[in-house]
């Protein structure tokens, strides 16, 4: 049995207790320069990761002005009142609710200048399996992407789809990012922009691993 939780509560409770949590991890980041040069440049560029990775990413690229893409499910208003409340602007939708409002909103934030985070394999799965939204979104707004992910020395994973990962105190936390790429125009550059995509989610879930980390499940 599921228990849902009120949003106000999590709007209450969640928010400390994350930035209490958060404070404690000690993260390193590889690669990071391939951030901080789209940052400095001024140009508009997709972060993708997976939806399991999502906690200590949004900790750790908060109040640089980005706008999350998250559901119109009750997870996503959770997800939503967390970013919000670390700075980050929302676009609501996903692949199963509001998917082209939230393909139109990422792609007028692109243009805009702004940053804008996806989660391919969101907001239900299955797990690590790309879904199309997030290269569209990058070729409508001729942005670039950078593919990033996290992985915890210690943390709990909920038993959900995507096994979602929850650092636990004082953990080490890894974030490596991916070569940035543009997507090519038309049906071709769709086609490669998946292509390269997925091989370098999967370069990039690499790197970031612990050798020796472990994770609890939790319910």
């Amino acid at each position: 049995m599921r228990v849902k939780v009120p949003p106000a509560v999590v709007r209450t409770a969640g928010a400390p207790l994350f930035r209490a949590l958060a404070h404690s991890w000690r993260i390193t980041a590889l690669y990071q320069e391939r951030w901080t040069g789209l940052v400095e440049s001024g140009r508009p560029y997709v972060f993708m990761c997976w939806h399991e990775a999502l906690l200590p990413l949004l900790w750790r690229h908060r109040r640089h002005g980005i706008a999350i893409v998250v559901s119109e499910a009750r997870d996503g208003q959770y997800l939503a009142d967390l970013g919000a409340s670390i700075g980050y602007r929302l676009v609501r939708g996903s692949s199963t609710r509001g998917a082209a409002r939230a393909l139109l909103g990422a792609v007028r934030e692109l243009q805009a200048g702004h940053p804008v985070a996806f989660t391919p394999d969101g907001p239900r799965g299955p797990r690590r399996e790309l879904k199309r939204g997030v290269i569209a979104a990058a070729q409508r707004g001729d942005a670039v992407i950078l593919p990033l992910h996290a992985e915890a020395d210690r943390a709990w994973r909920l038993h959900s789809w995507d096994r979602f990962m929850v650092p636990k105190p004082f953990s080490r936390v890894r974030i490596a990012y991916a070569e940035p790429f543009r997507v090519g125009s038309g049906d071709d550059g769709m086609q490669r922009g998946l292509t390269m995509a997925r091989q370098a989610l999967d370069d990039v879930t690499r790197m970031a691993a612990w050798p020796d980390a472990a994770g609890t499940p939790t319910g």
